[in-house]
């Protein structure tokens, strides 16, 4: 399967590169974080939303409406899903990894994704970049042996617990697995309580594809 850097014009309808931030203070603290064999993510860390780059961020790329800023790293290979929000994400790398990205419009009427229509992008260690809300997306795949690790940005609430009285409205509403967060899972991830909506190859990134 081709993987395209994330500068290739392919991208475009997936996303953009954020520019005219200063990340560096935010990758240097997140680079003291040990990153885990398995997949960890953290909606909203309080020491990383202290720095100066959290309040300018929110007030200029979110428009002024509240932000949680953390990360997601670890260890991972495997499409196994695909979420989407009703907002921009914004990632910034802070080791060099893979995403597997789709578009919600793919989406047939009855509620499932062929991943044969995922494309693959490689982010490379200090760039960041929007995921329109429109782009299905989960855990990246690390490059590096040691993992992979990435900063968070999203609107305040995303990725935490529903209400514990929430109830269903429409079909859609099944996969949603946390506030802001539909989630599609496929029959090979073994994740419970979702329901089953990728059809076709779970994929897998190997790095001997990593070829640019």
């Amino acid at each position: 399967m081709n993987i395209y850097h994330v500068t290739d014009k392919r991208f475009c309808q997936y996303g953009s590169i954020v520019r005219g931030y200063d990340f560096a203070e935010l990758i240097c603290e997140m680079k003291k974080i040990h990153i885990p064999e398995k997949i960890v993510y953290v909606a909203s860390d309080p020491r990383l939303e202290k720095l100066s780059i959290f309040r300018e961020f929110q007030e200029s790329f979110y428009g002024g409406l509240p932000a949680e800023l953390g990360y997601c790293m670890g260890h991972n290979r495997k499409l196994n899903g695909l979420e989407y929000h009703r907002s921009s994400e914004v990632n910034i790398a802070v080791t060099e990894h893979v995403v597997m990205l789709g578009r919600q419009q793919d989406i047939d009427e009855a509620g499932f994704y062929d991943s044969s229509k995922v494309e693959m992008f490689y982010i490379p260690e200090g760039l960041a970049v929007e995921f329109y809300a429109t782009t299905l997306h989960y855990c990246a795949c690390h490059v590096r042996e040691e993992g992979y690790c990435h900063a968070t940005f999203l609107p305040r609430g995303t990725n935490t617990p529903l209400d514990p009285g929430f109830a269903p409205v429409r079909k859609e509403d099944m996969s949603l697995s946390a506030r802001n967060k539909w989630l599609m899972v496929h029959p090979e991830a073994g994740i419970p309580d979702l329901p089953v909506r990728i059809k076709g190859e779970n994929l897998v990134f190997s790095p001997e594809d990593l070829q640019l």
